[in-house]
């Protein structure tokens, strides 16, 4: 029995819960990846080069050897290896747009193949893939992970707990974007070398309570209104289908203009995938272009044809 009186709490209402309802619920990525490399044993991995630093934690952790490999400019792996008993070939479903792709190394390699779906938040898990999710890439969460992996582990995990890292979305709410990205910072590394936990209550709360279909929609509505402009200055060609979801518009010029730079000025705040790539390859490594230059422009739930067009509008500026 929960205490009766008190002072009120969050009030927030629930819509149609988890939109992974099938999946085991932890507290960050990284250890939906720890547990897939704890459940299934792993003794190496196959890594891209154009991933996010965070996957090294739990590969350090167990002790797993790992080999990296390139993509090329349609975010493909390039020379797939043979896999070995106790091998795995991990691949990154980069910007929700490369499920595709995800489907041909699932007919590939089978249950070897482990997905990291934590920009792909609505693409379904193929049956028998190991697969993980990042909540807060897509919602206003301080965490959160959902984990698809046929192989239990035995283990009574401890449930985390969120509420005091919520600072910087309380403080964007209230004050800004600025006022709370330095707590934003902080959050992110409260995330990193922790034990395995499960979800806290708090974001499955406020994770229950999205409206997901009308998130689709937006984020479709506005990679397209961005695509149909932009396309004939952009370098990468990634087609969003219409069953995709985007996290992002990856934009990169044609001629490189200190495009990036400007938006920021502009308060346009756009992202870095992912700077460690930049430690990582050389500079004449298509990886480490992708890091530098290219501009992952917003399509979230937040905004809608006055963001869009105001950026499209500061960017032909910048790049005529």
């Amino acid at each position: 029995m929960n205490s009766i009186g008190g002072y009120f709490g969050l009030e927030i209402k629930p819509c149609d819960g988890h939109y992974h309802k099938d999946a085991l619920c932890l507290h960050s990525a990284r250890m939906g990846f720890e547990y897939i490399l704890l459940a299934r044993q792993y003794a190496k991995v196959y890594l891209p080069y154009y991933t996010c630093a965070a996957l090294l934690e739990p590969i350090q952790k167990l002790n797993v050897a790992v080999e990296f490999y390139h993509i090329n400019k349609h975010f493909e792996p390039v020379d797939l290896p043979v896999l070995q008993e106790k091998e795995a070939f991990v691949y990154t479903n980069y910007f929700g747009l490369k499920q595709p792709v995800v489907r041909q190394l699932a007919q590939q390699y089978g249950d070897q193949l482990i997905v990291d779906n934590a920009q792909a938040f609505f693409d379904p898990a193929l049956h028998g893939i190991d697969t993980f999710y990042s909540s807060r890439k897509f919602f206003g969460v301080a965490d959160g992970c959902y984990l698809y992996c046929d192989k239990q582990l035995d283990i009574e995990f401890p449930q985390a707990v969120s509420c005091d890292r919520m600072a910087h979305l309380l403080k964007q709410m209230d004050m800004g974007t600025e006022a709370g990205y330095e707590d934003f910072k902080l959050n992110e590394k409260a995330l990193a070398h922790q034990p395995i936990m499960r979800m806290s209550l708090l974001t499955e709360n406020l994770l229950n309570a999205i409206d997901y279909a009308l998130i689709m929609e937006k984020r479709r509505h506005n990679y397209q209104k961005l695509d149909h402009v932009l396309r004939q200055h952009n370098q990468l060609n990634l087609t969003c289908s219409d069953d995709a979801v985007p996290m992002v518009y990856p934009f990169l010029p044609k001629e490189c203009t200190g495009l990036k730079k400007k938006l920021i000025e502009n308060k346009i705040f756009v992202a870095t995938y992912w700077p460690n790539v930049m430690d990582w390859c050389n500079e004449d490594k298509w990886e480490y272009q992708l890091a530098q230059n290219t501009c992952f422009l917003p399509v979230d739930q937040r905004y809608g044809n006055r963001e869009m067009e105001w950026m499209i509008e500061l960017i032909l500026k910048q790049i005529k």
